[in-house]
């Protein structure tokens, strides 16, 4: 009964997604996600916020989200191309893809990498975000039994994990969460009515908008730290050998290596991308570890492949990237909680059409929701037919100069930001806090905890007081329900996580490969 009426549901989406000015939307998020995802350096949580603006300018919620998935997906699939033609990943899920992918390309094989990357990425967008159909909706259901201190303790685990995983410093990382939470809690208290950090100043009685804070860390302190290192980074991509076919590019042997790890990357990346691990980068990686020892215990022919340019390195790791967008989708869905930095952006795109996701959100905007699935399956399979035979388009947009490129990307920045309420006074908040933003970056302060803290801090401070309220101030209440006590002994041990090869090195009696596991932010 379940999955027919899910079934149904989603027939409903793609009714909606189906209609021509939809259906436009996602063609041109796909494009636009594709155009900037492209650039080098440039990950999706960037180019969701440089575009973030525009969702300002529709009166209908549906066609901005279908665009958003477009963009998404297409600032991902970007992210594969550069790092396979010049060998800069636009975010650290793409960094197990540069290894091998560039490789392939200087051996004459970019097409068959750029291939088996467009491909895996659809089969396992297609697979995961099946998942995504029939288990969004029961989480949902279940997440309605909440309380306020359950969702309190949840957002707590969210913010404290992410944080923890994030960046190479625990305090560092602590740091730039106070930071957001700082931020978040700025202007009227919305209990008492009393003003909160706003330091007598009028402008700030309704707080910071959290675009304002988005485009300025991401678009604009971004944008700064990647034009910094402009002189270390290739400026022409590997040259791109002629195919035979214009779509596909992939001989015999080529589909027989990937199809596995396409699925074996797919089973790695939803699950991850749900759960509050910093993004993709951690099911990646872990695809890349896989299908490298699964080669060396086959005994291939030629085992030292692996880091001279194997397709199992390029087809596993963007299966991965790929299904952990899906599972992201679980948890800020059904709990409102975003467990990547692109998750928070996306977040904050809901809530500029007073959209509150969570356990309501498929009974209250069930339209909104069964669309915007039905829009993954669009916007994949557009993003599939437009790759291959576009390549040559977009390895044209890497020839254009790196500092018009990025100068436009400043000025697109600020035009957005003016253009939400025609102040000047927040196009020159939105510059300062991409200042401070770039000084993070260059001091190696992670940027995802300031957006959570931003983002997530009053809700958490929300839900923290209604408990109190509920338990007439006794705090006792959020140790005496079983699952808040569970969440928040989680919490406590997501501070331990980083430091596990530590740990299991002192118990090994060996030495630790890596002094603090961490994982990139930027997916």
């Amino acid at each position: 009964m379940i999955s027919l009426a899910v079934f149904g549901d989603l027939m409903h989406g793609f009714g909606t997604v189906l209609d021509p000015m939809n259906l436009l939307w996602a063609v041109l998020g796909v494009t636009l996600g594709m155009l900037v995802g492209i650039l080098p350096g440039i990950g999706p949580a960037l180019t969701i916020a440089l575009l973030l603006p525009i969702t300002f300018n529709f009166s209908d919620p549906i066609g901005a989200f279908i665009m958003f998935a477009g963009i998404y997906y297409g600032a991902m699939y970007g992210g594969s191309t550069t790092s396979i033609l010049i060998n800069t990943p636009g975010e650290s899920a793409s960094v197990a893809t540069a290894i091998e992918g560039h490789k392939m390309a200087l051996k004459g094989r970019a097409r068959a990498a750029l291939a088996t990357a467009a491909i895996g990425s659809f089969v396992a967008g297609t697979i995961s975000t099946v998942l995504l159909t029939f288990v969004a909706k029961p989480i949902g259901n279940l997440a309605s039994q909440f309380q306020a201190t359950d969702y309190f303790a949840i957002t707590l685990l969210a913010m404290v994990a992410v944080t923890a995983l994030v960046g190479h410093s625990l305090v560092r990382g602590l740091l730039s969460l106070t930071v957001g939470l700082f931020i978040g809690l700025i202007g009227l208290d919305s209990l008492s009515g009393a003003q909160r950090y706003t330091f007598g100043t009028l402008r700030l009685l309704d707080g910071v908008d959290v675009v304002i804070v988005i485009v300025g860390l991401f678009a604009i302190g971004e944008t700064l730290h990647v034009a910094s290192k402009l002189r270390s980074t290739p400026d022409r991509p590997a040259v791109l050998e002629k195919g035979r076919l214009r779509t596909g590019y992939l001989n015999k042997s080529d589909w027989k290596r990937s199809w596995a790890p396409w699925l074996r990357g797919t089973a790695l990346g939803f699950p991850f991308g749900a759960i509050p691990s910093g993004g993709a980068e951690v099911p990646t990686f872990l695809s890349y570890t896989i299908e490298k020892r699964r080669a060396k215990k086959a005994g291939r022919r030629h085992p030292d492949e692996f880091g001279d340019g194997a397709i199992e390195g390029v087809a596993g790791p963007e299966a991965a990237n790929n299904a952990s967008f899906s599972g992201v989708l679980v948890p800020l869905l059904t709990l409102g909680l975003p467990t990547s930095a692109t998750a928070a952006v996306m977040l904050a795109a809901f809530q500029i059409f007073n959209v509150q996701p969570g356990p309501q959100l498929f009974e209250d905007q069930g339209t909104l929701v069964w669309t915007l699935i039905a829009s993954l399956y669009i916007g994949n399979l557009i993003l599939l037919i437009m790759n291959l035979p576009l390549i040559q388009i977009w390895v044209q947009v890497l020839k254009v100069p790196r500092p018009l490129l990025y100068a436009g990307i400043l000025v697109f920045a600020c035009l957005g930001v003016y253009s939400l309420s025609g102040s000047g006074y927040e196009v020159l908040m939105a510059l300062l806090i991409g200042v401070v933003g770039f000084f993070m970056r260059k001091l190696d302060f992670p940027i995802a905890p300031v957006i959570l803290g931003v983002i997530l801090g009053p809700t958490m401070e929300e839900q923290f007081r209604r408990a109190l309220v509920i338990s007439n101030g006794d705090a006792s209440v959020f140790f005496t329900r079983p699952l808040s006590l569970i969440i928040i002994v989680l919490t406590v041990l997501a501070l331990f996580v980083p430091y596990l090869p530590r740990l299991v090195a002192r118990v090994r009696g060996t030495q630790p490969t890596r002094d603090r596991l961490t994982f990139g932010e930027d997916d």
